[in-house]
């Protein structure tokens, strides 16, 4: 129990956004992606997640741990379209009408609603994408009070709303991972991968790569930070977190792109420079190659209707 709290108290909770959904017509998008984590409750209808097929039903939950491509069906029907994130997310408007939380119970047709949010230990490492945890469905009347509370603030216009959904969303992330354990999912991984947020040479490799992702971030350069071997520094990072250094420095150079592509009008160029990728074509082929959309596309999904 002492190590989940030491995980707790690592994690930094950001909230994104919450939407309210009405599915127009049926679509599975066969690799959609997602940087944040997301908490999906469906309103009416059904949703499916993942190759295997998951049924999420009408009042239960998803949660969709964001870094990762997953397999999603939208809605019911006879007829659902199939469909890459690619045009998925050109079309969007196609799919999906963005509406107000309070219109799901009396719009026709199926509906769903979500947060999104992000957790990233020493603000560095995505926390769920770290364990590996794939998504899961629930009910839990606790985590549906929170949901409610987050939308509630979303619509007022009363002093300390954005504190409020701030905090919400930090006690959403204590609930998942409470349902997470009293439940024993992924209890192995939590377990196996906790290690890391106790050693003091990996969280100065985080906090390093954080701070310098458009400097050297070479296996040389992380064996000085942690003051170990080159040699030995990928096998370390590697046996502490499960994934290869220069495989996590790519998403966390990504990730960062997608902040800049949303949030700032920064060329593709500049921002690829910016994440240390000197050669814009390979750092275009690459962020494709990740997130199933150009980067230009990525831009603008921001603006089509922002679902």
């Amino acid at each position: 129990m002492e190590d989940y709290n030491k995980i707790i108290e690592s994690l930094g909770v950001k909230f994104v956004k919450a939407k309210s959904i009405k599915i127009l017509k049926p679509v599975t998008v066969t690799n959609l992606y997602e940087v944040e984590n997301k908490l999906l409750l469906v309103n009416k209808g059904e949703i499916l997640v993942g190759e295997e097929k998951l049924l999420v039903k009408e009042g239960e939950f998803a949660f969709i741990p964001g870094g990762k491509s997953h397999q999603i069906t939208y809605g019911r029907g006879s007829q659902i379209e199939k469909v890459t994130n690619d045009n998925f997310i050109t079309n969007k408007s196609e799919y999906f009408n963005s509406i107000n939380y309070d219109e799901l119970l009396s719009e026709g047709g199926d509906s769903f609603s979500y947060i999104s949010f992000e957790a990233k230990v020493f603000d560095s490492v995505n926390f769920f994408s770290s364990l590996d945890i794939p998504p899961f469905n629930f009910t839990n009347s606790t985590i549906k009070s929170i949901h409610d509370g987050i939308f509630r603030e979303t619509r007022m216009d009363e002093p300390g709303a954005d504190r409020m959904i701030k905090v919400s969303t930090e006690l959403l992330l204590i609930e998942l991972f409470r349902h997470i354990v009293r439940n024993k999912l992924f209890v192995e991984q939590l377990a196996t991968n906790s290690t890391y947020f106790k050693d003091p040479r990996l969280i100065d490799i985080f906090n390093y790569i954080n701070e310098h992702l458009g400097g050297d971030l070479s296996n040389k350069k992380l064996a000085e930070v942690a003051n170990v071997s080159e040699d030995y520094v990928g096998q370390y990072f590697k046996m502490l977190t499960g994934i290869n250094p220069q495989d996590y420095i790519e998403y966390q150079r990504m990730e960062e792109a997608v902040t800049l592509l949303r949030t700032s009008k920064k060329s593709i160029r500049d921002i690829g420079q910016e994440v240390g990728y000197k050669d814009t074509a390979y750092f275009c082929r690459r962020f494709k190659m990740m997130f199933g959309i150009p980067a230009g596309k990525m831009r603008r999904r921001e603006s089509l209707m922002n679902v």
